[in-house]
């Protein structure tokens, strides 16, 4: 996903500012501490899992509270045992997606 290779170029701090976070608000979201937060946007190098949190809750907007492992498991069996129902889900969610924004 380009998402992902343009989320590692971008500031996090631009991306926080952008939203109207504090940087409580915006890291606690994730579960990084705020200093350690502060840190990232001073230049730290972030770990990948901490970036793929940031672009899941921050950019996709996805609320990882609400995801339960359920979630995950009724994906992977679609994905497994009926690839075209899948597919056909995907296609339909992220058409509905573009024609909402």
């Amino acid at each position: 996903m380009s998402n992902i290779k343009t989320l590692e170029k971008i500031d996090p701090r631009e991306i926080r500012r952008k939203l109207g976070l504090n940087q409580q608000q915006f890291w606690s979201k994730i579960g990084v501490t705020q200093s350690g937060g502060s840190r990232y946007e001073s230049g730290r190098n972030m770990p990948k899992p901490v970036r793929e949190l940031l672009r899941l809750v921050h950019v996709e907007q996805i609320d990882i509270q609400r995801i339960k492992r359920e979630d995950f498991e009724v994906v992977e069996y679609m994905k497994e045992h009926e690839a075209d129902l899948f597919k056909s889900l995907k296609k339909s969610a992220r058409s509905k997606m573009k024609n909402a924004a």
